[in-house]
């Protein structure tokens, strides 16, 4: 929706503040194909410093870098290369570069070109985790460590092809290597976001009663409210078996979605979780409409590697090399 002109006593044409559209119900259309992602990391890199934004200057030379990246990892594989040893991480031998879509722009943000999405702490990087925290963290390990490969229960929630890795379908929803589309549809009382990475499904109950606490969805329970032209979504009461950086059973998200223009959402999140973050802290992503379609993601289609790591652990079983 373009903004009109208006004409001041000195005849001078003066831009009207941009207004959303609305829905038939009355409130801020959000609806759309958008995408989240960018080259701009979650937390500042070093190189960075104290540095939060970035001139037009260091925004093209940043992303030049990025471009000059991408053709060199564009590359044809070696196809004689040696093959990974065990134990050894390195992404160039799970994927080719032709899978990512971490986008090519800086995300700006209101006119600024962030370093971060992070914005509270002002420097840009996520609070440390509480001491108890960090106990839990061991804990969850030595846990996993004893029987890691005993049933595809205790794989993670993404290799079953229950929940996206990376808190893509959220909330928070963070841009993560690919898959960063998302639908909006509302209808009067709803918000439905459809998230492209594992078609996870949230949605958003407007001026509701919160859920019975027996019930608790695996993308928690979210309930939103507007405030002027903001959609403001608070959620609280996730599945156990779902976590967002070690997050306690106390764990809650205060989003904030808002038309900034006519291709644009301004999408903020806070964290508020006291038993795992020293503090709370606050990032904004933008949200870019796209005319991209929205295509399946069909997860469990040629998903070999669980099956394949579980019947390996039974070989190890039978020939004696299993190690716990």
């Amino acid at each position: 929706m373009v903004g009109t002109l208006l004409l001041s006593n000195s005849g001078m044409a003066q831009p009207t503040a941009w207004t959303a559209p609305r829905t038939a119900d009355g409130v801020p259309d959000l609806q759309g194909m958008w995408t989240n992602n960018t080259i701009t990391p979650l937390e500042r890199p070093q190189r960075f410093a104290d540095k939060a934004f970035l001139s037009e200057a260091e925004q093209a030379e940043l992303e030049r870098e990025i471009a000059a990246y991408t053709v060199e990892k564009d590359l044809p594989s070696d196809p004689n290369r040696p093959p990974p040893t065990k134990g050894q991480i390195d992404l160039e031998d799970s994927y080719n570069n032709f899978w990512f879509d971490s986008g090519t722009s800086v995300a700006i943000y209101n006119g600024e070109r962030r370093t971060s999405l992070v914005v509270d702490p002002a420097d840009g990087r996520i609070p440390a985790q509480t001491e108890a925290a960090r106990a839990k963290a061991l804990l969850a390990v030595e846990q996993r460590s004893k029987a890691p490969f005993d049933g595809p229960e205790s794989r993670p929630l993404a290799e079953r092809c229950l929940l996206s890795f990376g808190s893509s379908s959220g909330p928070p929803m963070l841009p993560i290597l690919y898959n960063n589309h998302y639908q909006i549809v509302q209808s009067p009382g709803y918000v439905m976001i459809l998230v492209e990475m594992v078609h996870d499904v949230r949605i958003i109950r407007i001026d509701s009663e919160p859920l019975p606490a027996v019930m608790k969805p695996w993308l928690g329970d979210s309930i939103g409210r507007w405030e002027g032209d903001t959609l403001v979504v608070e959620t609280r009461n996730f599945n156990a078996s779902q976590s967002f950086r070690n997050s306690s059973e106390n764990f809650q998200v205060t989003e904030r979605f808002t038309r900034a223009g006519p291709g644009t959402i301004n999408y903020s999140f806070t964290i508020n979780d006291p038993e795992t973050f020293t503090s709370p802290w606050t990032a904004e992503i933008p949200m870019n409409r796209t005319d991209d379609r929205m295509y399946e993601y069909a997860c469990h289609e040629g998903n070999y590697a669980l099956p394949g790591v579980l019947a390996g652990a039974r070989v190890e079983e039978q020939d004696g090399t299993a190690s716990r």
